[in-house]
């Protein structure tokens, strides 16, 4: 009787060791697969190369929604200024063409989603949040400037 109870105990510690492991290997996947997927952004990142990734034109519309302070630090070489938080954005947008390209961008991206997502909402059909000042100029190659 007793070495039937040792092996049944043995073979229970047996089975909970091996789902403790599957457990930790499946954690360990998925901990994977989400640090991969955070690599991924919408923004654009800085990379090697210096060839822009973001084309810009003659028409091209490049908008600078952060504040006055921050944009006096420096902004795109041809960006127009509205305040996204001061409310210039919001009362700029009806007078906007939305059949026009926009790149938008601010301090972090988080501004210039918010006012990309305000655009695609009003119908306009070509806009870029590209991010903050340093990621949009790395990303369009035109220069930051301090007026």
């Amino acid at each position: 009787m007793r070495s039937h109870l040792a092996r049944t105990t043995t073979t229970a510690r047996t089975t909970q060791a091996t789902t403790r492991m599957t457990a930790l290997a499946a954690l360990a996947t998925a901990s994977m697969i989400a640090l991969t997927g955070c690599s991924s952004s919408s923004t654009p990142q800085s990379s090697n190369t210096t060839t822009p990734s973001i084309e810009i034109t003659d028409t091209t519309v490049i908008l600078d929604v952060r504040t006055e302070q921050e944009w006096n630090e420096g902004h795109l070489d041809g960006a127009e200024l509205l305040d996204f938080t001061g409310g210039d954005f919001t009362q700029a947008l009806p007078d906007l063409d939305p059949d026009a390209d926009y790149v938008l961008y601010c301090r972090s991206g988080n501004r210039a989603g918010q006012a990309a997502a305000l655009m695609d909402d009003a119908g306009f059909d070509s806009v870029i949040n590209a991010g903050s000042v340093t990621e949009a100029a790395t990303a369009t190659g035109l220069d930051i400037v301090v007026p």
